[in-house]
């Protein structure tokens, strides 16, 4: 049984913590708010509209004491990027593993966190990409970049109105895919240089197109997430992962995408498959 304390109960932490109630194989036995929430004390079953579970919602200032009391086997954080890395600290130095799904950190903040995994020996997953059809849409970009490095690329990703991170965690890691790909063609090329378009409307949960032009056709590779139990099932996948393993992790490792695509490439089907 995997214990899970979970960090952040807006949108996705809710449905994160429903599919935690409905595994046999994990157990909700802490739930953490913001600093000045009025979830808090609140029990956690009712919150997600179900019937009590037992579990109090508590504030992020009380972690540390949560964790001494309920031992989890992994922390799920879905809350704030200043907020992550300060639940970070604690988490990690308690000798508990982490999956992160928080976005909107800089590329010194995420070296921060992979250095964190280091320092205290402990497993962390970081996947602002938490989902495994938007990963799939990574490994197809980076393909399509290098049989396609003569063409014009560009990103266009859609998320609901509230989302503070301009461009998305995702999108900055699909042009870290295109500028590795025509790195590897031998094109010196930036991601800094990858357009970008970015628009938050309504309550869309989460859309990512790529544009691959060129002077007489264009390819478009494209992902759109539904619902937000998308993002949980991901979550869910990467704590079992992440439960009894050291260092940093991000989703593709959690996939063993790169081991898939090597396995279909050396004609290994049923291997591939297994994923």
């Amino acid at each position: 049984m995997i214990k899970v304390c979970l960090i952040g109960i807006g949108k996705t932490g809710k449905e994160v913590a429903r599919m935690i109630m409905e595994q046999e194989n994990m157990e909700l036995v802490a739930a953490i708010c913001s600093l000045g929430s009025l979830k808090k004390h609140k029990d956690l079953g009712q919150l997600t509209g179900n019937e009590k579970i037992g579990v109090k919602v508590e504030s992020a200032d009380d972690l540390e004491n949560v964790i001494l009391k309920t031992k989890p086997d992994v922390v799920i954080d879905f809350s704030t990027p200043k907020a992550t890395l300060e639940n970070l600290d604690i988490v990690s130095k308690m000798k508990v593993n982490m999956v992160i799904g928080t976005t909107g950190f800089s590329e010194l903040e995420i070296k921060k966190i992979e250095k964190v995994a280091s320092i205290n020996n402990t497993g962390i997953v970081y996947a602002p990409n938490i989902t495994r059809g938007v990963n799939v849409l990574m490994i197809l970009t980076k393909l399509a970049t290098i049989l396609l490095n003569n063409y014009d690329f560009q990103i266009s990703e859609i998320h609901y109105k509230n989302k503070k991170d301009i461009p998305s965690g995702t999108a900055i890691k699909i042009a870290k895919e295109i500028e590795n790909g025509l790195n590897y063609t031998g094109k010196n090329i930036s991601d800094k240089n990858i357009p970008i378009n970015s628009v938050r409307a309504g309550g869309i949960v989460g859309k990512h197109e790529v544009l691959i032009a060129g002077e007489y056709d264009k390819l478009v590779i494209s992902h759109e997430s539904f619902s937000r139990k998308v993002f949980a099932s991901g979550a869910l996948y990467a704590a079992d992962f992440i439960k009894d393993k050291l260092g940093f992790y991000e989703m593709n490792d959690v996939l063993n995408l790169s081991k898939v695509i090597k396995d279909l490439y050396m004609g290994n089907d049923e291997a591939a498959l297994e994923m």
